[in-house]
């Protein structure tokens, strides 16, 4: 039980972190956009400032909301396996734990 929580904690824990990426992404691609137009100065600047204001199309916020961490990706993997095999409760939680670990 208490690794389940500890699972969960670390889990809820990472997401600011991937937000925090996501932007220092978004922070990469404006800049070397704006280097390869070219630009310098003042129009650098305000080029670099409108692109990080911008907001990504529906698209492309989409397929990034679902991106998974690995460890994001085992834990979906490891409680899909578990919910097939109709496990319930304890079982279900120690067939977690062990799947994780492996």
């Amino acid at each position: 039980m208490r690794k389940l929580i500890l699972l969960v904690a670390l889990a809820t824990l990472s997401v600011p972190v991937l937000a925090a990426n996501s932007q220092q992404e978004k922070m990469k691609t404006c800049s070397a956009d704006a280097k390869a137009k070219g630009l310098k100065g003042e129009e650098y600047t305000k080029f670099k400032n409108e692109c990080l204001k911008a907001k990504p199309d529906a698209g492309a916020t989409a397929s990034s909301e679902k991106t998974l961490t690995p460890q994001q990706e085992k834990m979906k993997k490891c409680s899909a396996e578990a919910k097939a095999k109709g496990l319930k409760g304890d079982e279900y939680k120690k067939f977690n734990s062990t799947c994780l670990k492996g």
